[in-house]
């Protein structure tokens, strides 16, 4: 935490807050977003490839509990 004592401590913390807000500002005015047809597709992309992933992941445990399985009936 910012020590208190530096440049006018909590009366000057609240000075600044105009100042931040206007900086803010300024920044988030310059940001490119993204049109509503990327911000989709970008979305029916993410869960494309998590269901993917999960499909495949599915398959590997699923190969490997049956190799487990496998060897545990024939070690008993």
């Amino acid at each position: 935490m910012a020590e208190v004592s530096d440049k006018g401590g909590i009366a000057g913390w609240f000075r600044n807050i105009p100042t931040f807000v206007q900086q803010v500002r300024a920044e988030t005015a310059k940001v490119i977003w993204p049109t509503r047809r990327e911000t989709v597709m970008t979305a029916v992309m993410v869960v494309i490839m998590t269901l993917v992933l999960g499909i495949f992941f599915f398959g590997v445990d699923w190969i490997f509990s049956r190799t487990v399985a496998t060897l545990l009936k024939l070690a008993a």
